[in-house]
């Protein structure tokens, strides 16, 4: 009864919002074609208004609606000229910003008022779009990486005139996949979040909250929509990217909406996985990634496709698009090599497909191999100095790139397979077991994986990192005693790739990789938001001794 309440107050004060409310002035004059763009302000169950921007198509409607809801600026060419084309193919498009975020009213608070919890930003946006006299009431929503978050916080919500979804490079738990990656933390990177805050003091302030929170408990809890698949209830289709350490999230997101959701999600979902970067819908119609290019059929034409979801489920066309396959992924080879296997699109009936689970051991000397160690004691080791990192340059994760510049540096290890004479598919979920001791409490070790070219190039394929002090769990921090061997397992990403005759595989390890990994100081202290004054340099060692066999867990296809 009192969301129903509260939708009817919405409709009302909303329809006044259009008449009192002054628009929004828009950003300098952008050609957009036929499509007329409205700022407006949409008002929340609270009182607080938040900053919107909706493209009209020609004509006098009514038309479903398209909702996007991000914290970064929706003012630019790109975007608004993105959301003028999706609008002229017969939508009213809406982008929002987040409560705080841009011109929104409110305090920031990142993804928390889009939930479960007393605000409902989402939900309320949508019952306001469909109540509007050119909306016909149903509504879907799209979008990537910030915006993916989003639709998993607002499927939760069940908003009654939320029809169907699009995702892409999106997640379900800020800690796991946002803001504690591994166990890590990453202030510096999340400082720079207050230029998108209406108060950028604010922003300072939800970090402060962060850290006092350095576990997962029940404030983490309250941001992990993987919780509550069993509130979401429309069908989704989700895109993935192998170049993304997000894409455990769109993985994660497909599995538990087409297994465990409503019985309008159960069995409706669809997941796609390409040889992209990070990003959205647009960056997906490409095959050129970082520093490989792969052939063309590797482009996919997500905007046409997100039309034709939307054209099913929010106009009733009867265009077979949900009659697709369940799961297609791209099956990558090597890159410039013309007739290598691989490089190709593949269907499945769901996710994940059938594998053998095989190991690979780090052994002496650099090497790697399905051999297990046949010594009794044996060890490589390597610093861990948060003063004088190895360096990984940029922020976004540095996937299809010539890794020896990391290799190269003094306290990383590489393990490499002896050249292959026949092609190795992996496809599935990569995995390490790690055997470490440590001269400090606490360390961060860090596992990539790469495909090493004839010529020498090692195009990284996936990475991941853990801090040992959540080796038991992200429930507790455990930390080491010095000298003594501990057992480091997680996730390393998911993959599907074929290592092509001629070419090796390449396991690397570090502690450190700055400023993309934001280095530990290792002394087992709570972690603060500003560089500490005391930190420590660790001395680490990975074991690859039979009993202490340190190794990694391949979804090898036959």
């Amino acid at each position: 009864m009192k969301e129903v309440l509260v939708r009817c107050l919405l409709t009302f004060v909303g329809t006044l919002s259009l008449v009192v409310c002054p628009l929004i002035a828009c950003a300098e004059d952008v050609d957009l074609g036929p499509v007329t763009e409205k700022g407006m302000m949409i008002p929340m169950r609270d009182g607080v208004r938040l900053s919107a921007y909706l493209y009209f198509p020609q004509g006098d409607g009514p038309w479903p609606v398209l909702y996007e809801q991000r914290y970064a600026d929706i003012r630019n060419k790109t975007s608004r000229q993105a959301y003028a084309r999706l609008a002229a193919r017969g939508y009213v498009v809406c982008a929002e910003s987040f409560r705080g975020a841009q011109k929104s009213e409110g305090t920031w608070v990142g993804y928390r008022a889009l939930g479960w919890g007393e605000l409902k930003d989402g939900y309320d946006s949508v019952e306001w779009l469909a109540a509007q006299p050119w909306s016909t009431g149903k509504v879907g929503t799209f979008g990537s990486s910030q915006a993916g978050f989003a639709q998993n916080f607002l499927a939760v919500t069940q908003p009654p005139h939320l029809v169907c979804q699009y995702m892409i490079d999106t997640g379900l738990s800020l800690y796991h996949e946002g803001y504690r990656i591994g166990g890590t933390v990453r202030p510096e990177r999340f400082k720079q979040m207050g230029v998108v805050c209406r108060e950028p003091a604010q922003n300072m302030q939800l970090l402060k909250e962060w850290f006092s929170h350095p576990t997962y408990d029940d404030y983490w809890a309250a941001e992990d929509c993987g919780r509550h698949f069993d509130k979401m209830n429309v069908p989704c289709f989700t895109i993935g990217s192998w170049f993304d350490f997000m894409n455990v999230g769109s993985v994660d997101s497909y599995v538990g909406r087409q297994h465990r959701a409503g019985p309008q999600s159960r069995g409706q979902q669809q997941l796609l996985i390409g040889p992209w970067l990070h990003g959205g819908y647009l960056g997906k119609n490409t095959n050129k990634v970082n520093q490989m290019t792969f052939p063309e059929n590797a482009k996919f034409n997500a905007e046409e496709h997100l039309v034709r979801w939307m054209d099913h489920y929010l106009k009733g066309i009867d265009n077979g698009v949900e009659r697709e396959a369940k799961v297609r992924y791209y099956t990558m080879g090597a890159a410039g090599e013309e007739g290598s296997p691989g490089n190709e699109w593949r269907t499945a009936a769901d996710w994940p497909i059938e594998s053998k689970p095989t190991s690979l051991y780090l052994h002496a000397g650099g090497k790697l191999s399905a051999q297990l160690p046949s010594e009794k004691d044996g060890g490589t080791s390597f610093r861990a100095d948060p003063l004088h990192p190895n360096e990984i340059p940029g922020r976004g994760f540095p996937g299809a790139i010539d890794a020896r510049a990391f290799e190269s540096q003094a306290e990383v290890r590489t393990f490499t397979t002896d050249v292959l004479t026949e092609p190795v598919e992996w496809t599935g979920k990569v995995q390490t077991e790690l055997y470490v001791s440590s001269s400090a409490p606490d360390s961060d070790f860090i596992v990539r994986i790469s495909d090493v070219y004839p010529d020498g190039r090692s195009m990284l394929l996936i990475d991941y990192v853990r801090r040992a002090r959540y080796r038991e769990g992200y429930e507790k921090e455990v930390m080491m005693e010095p000298g003594k061997i501990y057992k480091v397992a997680f996730d390393v990403g998911w993959l599907s790739q074929v290592f092509c005759r001629g070419h090796r595989i390449r396991v690397t390890v570090a502690s450190t990789g700055a400023p993309f990994y934001e280095p530990n100081p290792n002394t087992g202290e709570p972690l603060t938001i500003d560089p500490p004054a005391k930190s420590v340099v660790a001395e680490n060692t990975v074991y690859h001794y039979r009993e202490k066999a340190s190794r990694i867990v391949v979804p090898v296809r036959p």
